[in-house]
């Protein structure tokens, strides 16, 4: 398990100064037929509300006692993200994420396993 980290990514300085709007309206500048690489992002106490997640690679993300409240991580990478104290109400997650995993994510702080189907 890798530890979070700063990125040099331009979307990722958008995120840690909470611009939302601007992240996801610049956000199409970077999509390619790959995610938006965001493994390991340490973006512990966010509040991202409004951010559109689809196509996001969150592998790994430190996403401790963020404000998450309203996003669809349906079409986002998330395994091994940890959402420790994170504001969830309103989420979408992925189907292969259970709600066994998202609470003890929630509550102990473990990282999150997808289910392989």
């Amino acid at each position: 398990m890798s530890r979070p980290r700063k990125l040099a990514h331009p979307l990722y300085q958008l995120l840690i100064e909470e611009h939302i709007d601007s992240f996801n309206s610049q956000k199409a500048q970077f999509l390619t037929s790959a995610p938006i690489n965001l493994q390991g992002a340490d973006l512990r106490g966010l509040n991202l509300r409004g951010l559109d997640a689809k196509g996001l690679d969150l592998r790994d993300a430190y996403l401790r006692s963020c404000d998450l409240r309203g996003i669809d991580f349906r079409d986002a990478l998330l395994e091994g993200a940890s959402l420790n104290r994170a504001k969830i109400s309103g989420c979408y997650f992925a189907h292969n994420l259970s709600a066994e995993e998202i609470i003890m994510s929630l509550t102990a702080g473990t990282r999150l396993r997808c289910d392989i189907k």
